[in-house]
């Protein structure tokens, strides 16, 4: 292999994740943990997720008093993981891997971190706001919004300018979601400030419908290839391979039909919103069975993006039956969001952290097949057995928390190491 580096006066670049890694213009960052945006927002989300959901436990066993009038506690604690969580994973995923679509440079070092700031200090801010007096409530009110407003703006920047300079159409669907994402940060930040829930229900359902759309469209790219790619590793050279397709007409009714689910459920219509869950779910539940592989079951970072498309599917079903099975909504959304946010996410942080570090997928720490385990049970815990046995919600919610909290904390222990560190093949990322 030849190990020739491109000088100043080449003509052309690599065309992938090397081509920043220039002996003329060498990066520099002040930390590994700078490098790329996976690194930096990989490990915020995580702490974050171990931090939020332990006062959300407090909050609930009544260990620490929530005195905010502004919203509910349950408003504060869905604001925090749509917008807290969640967000700061699709950051750090699409910082990096816009890099890939366009090749072209993604912030690193000190911008990275003019980006990473104000998710921290707002996530600070919104950690603090329950414990305010509320003669200053208004202004940390503002100021978190404020600063949430402002890092996704510097989100949308980093991400719109590479897409459009190379004019990769293909990319407008991701960039329309970003859009409307901080339109929703803009409604509940509104909401928030005049005390009124609707608005505050609306910019949260409306960012969490829109996360769920990026994870069916991000996962349609790239599930086939990541489980086609785990199995044939593994197969005999002689062997044939797998290869996994998606139909045009199966990505058209997911995406209508999953949109207007989305606008019937935002626009409190049941029956309508039901009706189109219901397509949604078939299609996909579809496209699922083409994707399934009885190899697949070895491989924690192949099984795991199944089950996750999986309980999004069981989900779906459950909007379905919503109008008249009785059950509360809330049920239906988290494990809507356990699914799609909660194992998805920390699936694809497992696999690219591996990936980007030079890392290889195919053989990841012995924990991984654990931790995604354990988030794979929350989905039964905190969204289908409560169901079924509620009695036994409270007993259940508790158990969701800590199973959450073991695997956050599991994550980090194996992985913020890995993501602390220079790549083990000296290139940049």
């Amino acid at each position: 292999m030849s190990t020739k580096i491109p000088t100043k006066t080449s003509s052309k670049l690599p065309t992938n994740l090397h081509a920043i890694a220039s002996a003329s213009y060498p990066p520099k960052s002040p930390h590994p943990i700078l490098n790329l945006g996976f690194r930096v927002f990989f490990v915020g989300a995580s702490v974050f997720a171990i931090i939020t959901m332990g006062l959300w436990l407090a909050v609930l066993q009544g260990w620490i008093d929530f005195t905010l009038t502004a919203f509910t506690p349950f408003m504060w604690h869905a604001h925090e993981m749509i917008f807290g969580y969640a967000l700061a994973v699709i950051a750090g995923f699409l910082l990096t891997a816009v890099k890939t679509w366009t090749n072209q440079p993604m912030p690193y070092g000190w911008r990275l971190f003019a980006i990473f700031l104000p998710w921290a200090l707002a996530r600070l801010t919104w950690a603090c706001l329950p414990q305010l007096s509320s003669d200053i409530t208004a202004i940390g009110l503002r100021l978190a919004s404020g600063l949430d407003i402002l890092w996704w703006s510097l989100v949308c920047v980093a991400v719109f300018t590479p897409i459009i300079r190379v004019r990769q159409r293909r990319q407008i669907g991701i960039l329309a979601k970003l859009a409307l994402l901080w339109l929703a940060f803009v409604i509940f930040a509104i909401g928030a400030w005049r005390s009124d829930i609707a608005w505050q229900k609306t910019g949260v359902y409306l960012a969490f419908y829109l996360i769920i759309g990026v994870v069916l469209t991000i996962g349609r790219r790239v599930m086939p290839m990541f489980i086609s790619n785990g199995i044939n590793h593994h197969l005999p050279k002689n062997a044939p391979k797998v290869e996994l397709k998606n139909a045009v007409w199966v990505d058209r009714v997911s995406l209508f039909g999953f949109l207007a689910f989305m606008l019937a459920d935002l626009c409190g219509q049941p029956v309508i919103a039901s009706l189109f869950a219901l397509v949604t779910a078939l299609a996909n539940g579809y496209r699922l069975m083409g994707w399934y592989h009885s190899g697949m079951w070895g491989k924690p970072l192949v099984w795991s993006l199944f089950v996750a498309f999986g309980g999004m599917v069981v989900a779906l079903g459950l909007f379905a039956v919503l109008p008249w099975a009785g059950f509360a909504h809330s049920f239906a959304v988290h494990t809507l969001a356990l699914s799609g946010i909660g194992v998805m996410t920390l699936s694809m942080m497992s696999r690219v952290s591996l990936g980007h570090t030079g890392l290889s997928v195919h053989e990841p720490p012995k924990l991984v097949g654990v931790i995604l385990t354990l988030m794979v049970v929350t989905i039964v815990t905190r969204g289908l057995l409560p169901i079924v046995l509620p009695a036994y919600y409270t007993q259940l919610l508790t158990v969701s928390q800590v199973l959450w909290l073991i695997s956050f904390i599991l994550f980090l222990c194996v992985y913020l190491p890995i993501l602390s560190k220079p790549r083990k093949d000296g290139l940049f990322g």
